[in-house]
């Protein structure tokens, strides 16, 4: 018990005098503690740090072994963070401390690594080993005194001297070659921009790569065919427009993949009709008037649209939609000669679609009524029950006006010449002869003539009272006037006066309306 109890005496000192000193910052001693107390020497790789344990070990700190492992092995940090190479993909090694594979403190001689090749398995790298490459050795591949990651991986980097196509054809051997036969090439033709289809599948690599050659091979059929070219060059180098891998002698072309696809009559129509000897030499119209311009009877007054109304198979029998435009033809436009409208030659000019373009000559109205005919007539026929809402001019038509024909005032079918004023139409029956003058609607109405009213109190600035109420309206209205205007007492009554104007002329300032002869009250006689 004595012996136990002096152990534990003797470590509890001496971690009390580490701590002390380890915190006083005595280094040389703290160093020499350190070793005191080191399990063993470091492998031969770690020696020169054997003296600086903090770069491996933090004494009172959480940090685990395997961080302080990476900080120095940044490649192997690099690996683990983006699980690429053994210790990125093993996910032994992703779980496990570094030390449990790697063990320190063994001494100069001992191996850390611990790598059985044997047993090591491959699949856990970035290469794995597959074909012929899984029979080599290691030392085939990873060089003495040099890491494993830095063994190569490219083809190239090995099989350099067995290219027989001296670079030419880059460094991806993969796209031909294989791990388990280097001599035995396959290449998938169809993912380039030449895939290899009829007899072009059987014929021999070097009949189109001379020499080994590749880049740049010409993929026309001209540069391969030109010696079996028997339209010698006329036709163009579009081979593959008539021509097929399958059967070179055997042309076939179709017509429907072009922008002008053969129908009908065309169908018949031999090739040199519309191109020539010189197939690709010249542009070869597709519009109808390129080829059919002495056809046209209408000598181009109807354009070069001919389409619109021939087709291939019938080119004499014509026939147009004009419900399709922007002006359907209804009613009477439909018995229209087409020549009728389209006077104009050419195609050039736009035809009108208004009605007066057409109906300039028929309006009777002389362009007074402007040039919107549908307003009033249709196209059942130009006089077929023409409308007209009368509202919405100057003159609405209200009371008599209304049923009255409108050839009564408009007596010529220029009507913005027609006048408006009540006189110009009923002059005849104003039995006032022009006294009252031409503003017949101040007294009348256009429900009946003979049905006026008039207050002399509100429409006029004379008040008729007393002995006023019995006069006619001639009796002070004696001249024809255009607008009604008295000037008071005095211009009836000047020549009863007695005073001969020296009171003025405000007669109602003494007298009275009952009777001239009578004063107000008040007024000295």
């Amino acid at each position: 018990m004595d012996t136990i109890r002096a152990v534990i005496g003797f470590f509890a000192v001496l971690a009390v005098s580490l701590a002390v000193v380890l915190t006083a910052g005595g280094t040389a001693v703290a160093t020499s503690v350190e070793r005191m107390i080191m399990p063993g020497e470091v492998i031969g790789v770690h020696a020169k740090y054997e003296n600086e344990c903090g770069r491996c070990h933090k004494p009172f700190s959480k940090v685990t072994q395997s961080r302080l492992c990476l900080d120095c092995h940044d490649k192997v940090d690099k690996d683990m963070t983006g699980k690429a190479g053994y210790h990125g993909i093993s996910p032994e090694t992703r779980r496990t401390e570094c030390s449990h594979c790697h063990a320190e403190h063994k001494g100069r001689g001992f191996d850390a690594v611990r790598l059985d090749k044997e047993t090591f398995d491959h699949t856990q790298t970035d290469y794995e080993l597959k074909g012929k490459h899984a029979s080599v050795v290691c030392a085939g591949c990873h060089e003495q005194k040099k890491k494993f990651r830095d063994a190569p991986s490219k083809c190239l980097d090995c099989h350099k001297r067995d290219d027989v196509h001296k670079g030419k054809l880059g460094e991806k051997c993969a796209g031909c070659h294989d791990e388990k036969s280097w001599r035995k090439a396959r290449f998938d033709h169809s993912k380039t921009k030449f895939r290899l289809a009829g007899k072009h599948a059987d014929a021999p690599c070097s009949s189109c790569h001379p020499n080994e050659r590749h880049k740049d091979t010409p993929s026309d059929c001209a540069s391969c065919h030109k010696l079996e070219d028997t339209h010698a060059g006329s036709y163009g180098k579009k081979c593959n427009d008539c021509h097929n891998a399958r059967e070179w002698k055997k042309a076939t072309f179709d017509h429907d993949k072009t922008k002008f696809p053969l129908k009908e009559t065309h169908i018949k129509v031999r090739c040199f009709d519309c191109h020539g000897q010189q197939f690709y030499g010249k542009k070869v119209p597709t519009d109808c008037a390129g080829c059919h311009k002495n056809d046209d009877e209408h000598k181009g007054r109807f354009g070069d649209k001919c389409k619109d109304c021939h087709t291939p198979g019938r080119w004499k029998k014509s026939s147009f939609d004009h419900s399709k435009t922007k002006f359907a033809l209804r009613e009477r436009h439909e018995k229209a000669a087409c020549n009728s409208c389209h006077r104009a030659a050419g195609s050039g000019g736009k035809l009108d679609s208004a009605c007066y373009g057409c109906h300039k000559g028929s309006d009777a109205h002389k362009g007074q009524q402007g040039k919107s005919c549908e307003k009033c007539h249709n196209v059942r026929g130009w006089a077929t029950r023409v409308s007209f809402d009368h509202d919405i001019t100057k003159f609405p038509l209200i009371g008599l006006h209304a049923v009255a024909p409108c050839e009564q005032c408009h007596t010529s079918a220029t009507y913005k010449d027609t006048k408006k004023g009540c006189v110009d139409c009923h002059k005849k029956d104003d039995d006032h002869k022009m006294r009252l003058g031409e503003r017949c609607d101040t007294c009348h109405n256009p429900n009946g003539w003979r049905l006026w009213r008039f207050d002399h109190a509100k429409q006029s600035p004379f008040v008729i009272d007393g002995a006023h109420r019995s006069l006619d309206c001639l009796a002070c209205h004696k001249e024809p006037v255009k607008e009604i205007s008295l000037s008071g007492c005095y211009s009836c009554h000047r020549a009863q006066d007695e005073h001969d104007g020296r009171f003025g002329k405000s007669c109602e300032r003494c007298h009275l309306t009952s009777s001239f002869e009578k004063l107000k009250d008040g007024v000295l006689h």
